[in-house]
């Protein structure tokens, strides 16, 4: 199949070795001023793909990011972040990386190119038709991702995905594509930039859009986060305090009391 992969195109510059440092930094931002508009363009795929997750996960289901390299790590990067901030199971959202957990530091040689291994991976993960999976892929041409899909279809699974190629197998496979074309990178090829911008400010989307219409935020607060730390707790310390009328003190008590900023408040009230 004939495709142009425009994350592959030659950089609009040249000679980047002869740039000065404000020019090389000048240029990587005039650069990434366009991920925004091209993820603009992609908003109602994005509210498709939401919509579907919102749907499966009310009725129990689990969502699976699967990717490699940077897209997989991306993926890993927001399914880590859910738990801790929304106060969700920590598999609610899973990141799944070809290669294993170990090629999240370090590169696996020909994970990316393994056919049948993300079947095994999320057949390890008891998948079902409740799940959604999401396949990351800038390229949209990674075997990994796509035979993945195409499993998940085949078993009645659905299926999004996330590439910045028009018209690629990727997209093609996906029941929901997500694609975010933001030309070619700035050094050729180099898709963990814009592309990789675009798959950051899309999984932020994702995630937090589906959280917040399943009830895990309150007004503009994370009511659910864990309070894992000084600041998180300091946080929820405040947040108690401006729903109901009680000093710093009191606050602090309620929270370490119910262990959440919306169970304090629900029992105050």
């Amino acid at each position: 199949m004939n495709f142009t992969k425009t994350t592959e195109q030659s950089s609009k510059y040249e000679h980047l070795e002869k740039m000065s440092v404000s020019e090389l930094l000048t240029n990587i931002n005039k650069e990434d001023k366009t991920v925004p508009l091209a993820v603009e363009k992609a908003l109602p795929q994005i509210e498709a793909l939401v919509s579907k997750v919102v749907e499966k996960m009310k009725l129990g289901g689990r969502l699976f990011y699967i990717g490699a390299g940077t897209s997989g790590r991306l993926g890993i990067v927001d399914a880590s972040e859910c738990p801790p901030t929304f106060g969700v199971p920590f598999d609610l959202v899973n990141g799944i990386i070809a290669g294993g957990d170990k090629a999240i530091r370090k590169a696996v040689e020909n994970a990316e190119d393994n056919t049948t291994q993300a079947w095994i991976d999320l057949q390890e993960q008891n998948i079902s038709t409740n799940d959604v999976v999401i396949g990351i892929a800038a390229s949209g041409t990674t075997p990994y991702v796509i035979e993945g899909l195409k499993k998940c279809n085949d078993n009645d699974i659905v299926t999004g995905c996330i590439t910045c190629n028009e018209g690629s197998p990727l997209a093609l496979t996906a029941n929901f594509p997500i694609v975010v074309v933001v030309g070619p990178e700035f050094v050729t090829g180099s898709s963990r930039m814009k592309a990789g911008t675009a798959q950051k400010l899309v999984l932020n989307m994702i995630s937090t859009a589906t959280m917040i219409q399943l009830g895990k935020v309150k007004g503009n607060k994370m009511v659910d986060m864990q309070l894992s730390n000084d600041k998180l707790v300091d946080r929820g310390v405040k947040m108690i305090m401006s729903e109901i009328p009680v000093n710093y003190e009191k606050a602090s008590e309620l929270l370490m009391e119910f262990g959440s900023v919306r169970k304090a408040v629900e029992h105050w009230k």
